[in-house]
């Protein structure tokens, strides 16, 4: 049996002593192998969730980063310094600095350890292809493909010789979770957009998918979009269940729970998934 537990999202289930912040941390265990992708924006509130939950940061095997955003990296000390043989998967663009302009200022949203610093005390395995991460937990690597809407924040950037410049999201990746039953795809934020995900997953493992799991950035998707995604959904994977968090937005979590059902749910922290490996 494998099994996703949320550790941190933008909600924690109702009357649980669980933290909520924005930012997202996943627990996923499939046999005798855990794996952490993401960790929150704070090592507090991580390091709080993992502890009521009964999860220990010296278990995890590998971590896997989605992006380096500050709201999916913040609570990276806290595994560190209780994981000294860590191994960490990510995008080889991990460490390239990120921006987001407000009230007419950059301000740094990126990774807030050095290269040099976290290569001292992990093992970094930097890719732009897909990676096994241990035995059914693969990265996508990243999404080279996007004919689909990405999912974007206009205020996002990063510095170039050419000036500033929109953030072009290359590190951006999710994690496929083989199954008996096919693939769940477990998403960080989806920037590379949620339908461009799913197409270059479908392209490159070749296998069904029966769930997504995590954030999809349709927060700030028009009605056309999100009736548009919702409708290819429908008609590409009309068995895919969807298990839905942090930029996803309550909109567009409603929104796939009256289009879909029973098969469209929000994700909350502290809520455990279930699949037959």
């Amino acid at each position: 049996m494998a099994e996703i537990t949320c550790v941190v999202n933008n909600t924690a289930q109702q009357e649980s002593t669980l933290h909520s912040e924005h930012g997202l941390a996943f627990w996923i265990e499939t046999g005798q192998n855990k794996v952490l992708l993401d960790t929150g924006q704070t090592a507090a509130v991580l390091s709080h969730n993992l502890a009521l939950l009964d999860l220990a940061p010296q278990d995890i095997d590998a971590l896997a980063l989605s992006h380096a955003h500050y709201d999916h990296t913040g609570g990276l000390h806290a595994v560190l310094s209780e994981n000294k043989q860590l191994k960490i998967f990510a995008h080889t663009e991990l460490f390239l600095p990120r921006y987001s302009l407000k009230e007419g200022k950059y301000q740094s949203i990126g990774l807030k350890i050095s290269r040099e610093e976290l290569s001292s005390c992990a093992e970094l395995h930097l890719s732009n292809d897909p990676q096994e991460i241990v035995p059914s937990i693969w990265t996508t690597g990243e999404i080279t493909a996007r004919p689909e809407v990405e999912g974007r924040s206009n205020h996002h950037f990063i510095r170039t010789d050419k000036g500033w410049q929109p953030d072009p999201y290359q590190d951006d990746l999710s994690l496929v979770l083989k199954t008996s039953a096919g693939l769940v795809v477990i998403c960080g934020c989806c920037h590379a957009g949620l339908l461009n995900t799913l197409f270059y997953i479908e392209h490159i493992f070749d296998e069904p998918m029966i769930a997504v799991v995590g954030g999809t950035h349709l927060n700030t998707a028009s009605d056309a979009y999100l009736s548009h995604v919702i409708g290819l959904i429908r008609k590409r994977y009309p068995d895919l269940h969807l298990y839905l968090n942090h930029c996803t937005g309550e909109r567009a979590i409603q929104a796939f729970i009256r289009s879909f059902g029973s098969r469209a749910e929000a994700f909350p922290a502290g809520r455990t998934i279930y699949f037959d490996d």
